[in-house]
């Protein structure tokens, strides 16, 4: 009987949705972390009686016909970009995205990577890094005697010298935007690489038209929210469990047909 492979392709797809929905929970404080969501299509389609075939010789057309189908597949994993909410550290290196744009990473590899996550630290040279150690493009270095740091929501990184009046200008960072956001490779870490389905990076200055703005002692928490992943994994657990049932049932009518035998 086709209706065991058909709930069995559903059963395996509620299962990788709720893999897809344990993540996102398990990334509830993961900084800057954005939720994804699976997205499903149906398999192909058996033709018992074709739509718009001529059912008499005088030409009368099948309204419908007869399509049934042979169950279900994941399509994608789409990641949803929205901004998550700005929670604040008052930590000098924290640099918080308001809006669209990612800070640019050097990688070991000499490859730019993009992340959202600006819990940003300082390296034994001074120089403004990820977590990992990374180098946030277009490499700052700060000045050991530096007493104080800011950094404008324009991006303008700016040092107060220890025995001077004026802060002094250290660099300038700055933001990349994709026409495809959620076309970009996650890598972990908090990094996500360029693809082909993401476009092109163009960089440009935080404030201007396109960009986001950065906010100083804050960042970005991850946009999951836990009321709707409850709610999504009991309605997969559901539809889970349905499909179990229709195994059941299928097999109890296998078992009927072969006693009738």
């Amino acid at each position: 009987m086709s209706s065991l492979n058909i709930a069995a392709t559903g059963m395996l797809a509620q299962q990788l949705n709720v893999e897809l929905i344990s993540n996102n929970l398990a990334n509830m404080n993961t900084t800057a972390f954005k939720r994804q969501r699976a997205e499903f299509q149906d398999l192909l389609y058996q033709d018992f009686l074709r739509v718009g075939s001529n059912s008499t010789d005088s030409g009368t057309i099948v309204p419908s016909g007869i399509q049934l189908g042979i169950g279900v597949r994941l399509g994608s994993v789409y990641r949803i970009t929205e901004q998550g909410n700005l929670v604040s550290t008052n930590n000098t290196y924290d640099i918080a995205v308001q809006g669209k744009g990612y800070f640019r990473v050097q990688l070991p590899n000499n490859q730019t990577a993009y992340t959202r996550a600006g819990n940003f630290q300082l390296s034994p040279t001074g120089e403004i890094v990820t977590t990992d150690g990374f180098i946030v493009q277009p490499g700052l270095t700060i000045p050991n005697n530096a007493t104080s740091v800011t950094i404008n929501a324009s991006g303008q990184v700016l040092a107060k010298i220890d025995g001077t009046v004026t802060p002094t200008t250290v660099g300038q960072l700055d933001l990349a935007v994709f026409p495809n956001e959620a076309g970009l490779e996650a890598t972990g870490s908090n990094l996500y690489l360029e693809t082909p389905a993401s476009g092109t990076a163009t960089v440009g200055k935080p404030g201007a038209v396109g960009y986001g703005t950065l906010l100083q002692g804050y960042v970005e928490t991850a946009n999951v929210n836990a009321v709707e992943e409850i709610t999504s994994l009991i309605t997969a657990q559901r539809a889970y469990e349905m499909l179990s049932r229709v195994i059941e049932t299928s097999d109890q009518m296998s078992q009927t047909l072969t006693r009738i035998q």
